[in-house]
């Protein structure tokens, strides 16, 4: 194919990083953007210019005869109608995460996209970074054998997004810490675990310091500033899960995924309280434990253009609807989990909460 794929984009708070690697991206034509808020209408056109069309209206965006896929970055409460709005309107969907407020929602956008013959494709945009594409390779390659254990950690020590808007609701939400920051790390550690199949899952949530933060400021907060988690797999894998926005801890930024695995193991963990990474690989050599920083890559392609390159070339995105599910399932167990103070069984009945559309 050698057109390029027009694309739109829904939501102008985080979708403008969409919109910006659409516009990067030589196979795809950013034609439309969409936000009801008439101050990001104005900003995004300014900088996107008269060539992209801006609209307050999703069903005008839709509409467009042109439009063959679009990013959807709203709240995550409305990401599952938009989605099925999108599809059965005939479009691609990359979709924000969380995939969906739950489990059962997210099932449903994947039965939708796969019965109208759509892409669905979940933004796991930490996949596409540097160090993850370097740590990928090299467990790629077999240096570090069968992963049989691993840690992800996203720490803040203060660090709560939109104190009293739609983050911290747990009816536009989903959840806090775990559904926000968590699902990147869970994300990030399945994907270079190779994406084994979860089958239990304990876990524990907090919002001790969030409530008081928020109370001090009189705002509303009834989600989790704190969860951990210990998830088994079904080929005897182990992950221990840990993220929190409010943490006594020293650090404003603290992420970091480390693996063990039988041939050697392999760290990826932010540099400078930031978002800048690296990769380290560590390797038995003569009875001692080597180190070695893996070279990055130094412009791997972003989720986006991956986006873009499957619908030209009619293939399956990497990170699939149905791994979208799957760390849904994950996240729905810990908050049952932690609600119920007992284990969870994936391999059974869905712990799925019930859809909230």
């Amino acid at each position: 194919m050698s057109s390029a794929v027009r694309v739109g984009v829904i939501g102008l708070g985080m979708g403008l990083n969409h919109a910006r690697h659409y516009r990067r991206c030589p196979q795809a034509e950013l034609i439309a953007l969409c936000d009801l808020d008439e101050k990001r209408r104005r900003d995004a056109q300014v900088e996107f210019g008269p060539q992209v069309r801006v609209l307050p209206r999703l069903e005008e965006l839709l509409a467009l005869p042109d439009l063959e896929a679009v990013s959807i970055a709203v709240p995550n409460f409305l990401h599952a109608p938009l989605t099925l709005q999108a599809l059965r309107a005939g479009k691609h969907v990359l979709c924000e995460k969380p995939l969906a407020m739950n489990a059962a929602e997210a099932a449903e956008m994947v039965r939708v996209a796969r019965s109208l013959g759509r892409k669905l494709m979940v933004h796991f945009n930490v996949r596409f970074t540097p160090a993850v594409v370097a740590v990928k390779a090299a467990v790629d390659a077999g240096a570090l054998g069968p992963i049989y254990y691993a840690r992800s950690v996203w720490h803040r020590n203060r660090g709560i997004p939109g104190l009293g808007g739609w983050f911290t609701s747990r009816d536009r939400s989903g959840g806090g810490a775990l559904i926000d920051l968590g699902v990147h790390r869970l994300d990030l550690a399945m994907y270079l675990m190779g994406l084994p199949r979860p089958v239990s899952v304990s876990g524990v949530t907090y919002s001790q310091l969030g409530a008081r933060l928020a109370a001090r400021e009189e705002k509303p907060f009834d989600v989790d500033d704190l969860a951990a988690a210990f998830i088994r797999f079904d080929n005897g894998a182990a992950l221990t899960l840990e993220t929190s926005w409010a943490s006594n801890t020293p650090l404003r930024e603290d992420q970091w995924t480390q693996f063990l695995g039988l041939e050697g193991g392999a760290l990826i963990r932010n540099l400078h309280e930031g978002y800048e990474f690296e990769a380290l690989l560590f390797r038995d050599v003569d009875g001692e434990v080597q180190q070695k920083t893996l070279p990055l890559p130094s412009d791997p392609p972003s989720a986006q253009a991956h986006f873009v390159e499957c619908i030209r070339e009619d293939r399956e995105p990497s990170a699939t609807g149905e791994q979208g599910v799957t760390v849904m399932r994950i996240l729905d167990a810990i908050y049952e989990s932690a609600r119920t103070g007992a284990e969870v069984r994936l391999d059974g009945p869905s712990p799925e909460r019930a859809p909230s559309v």
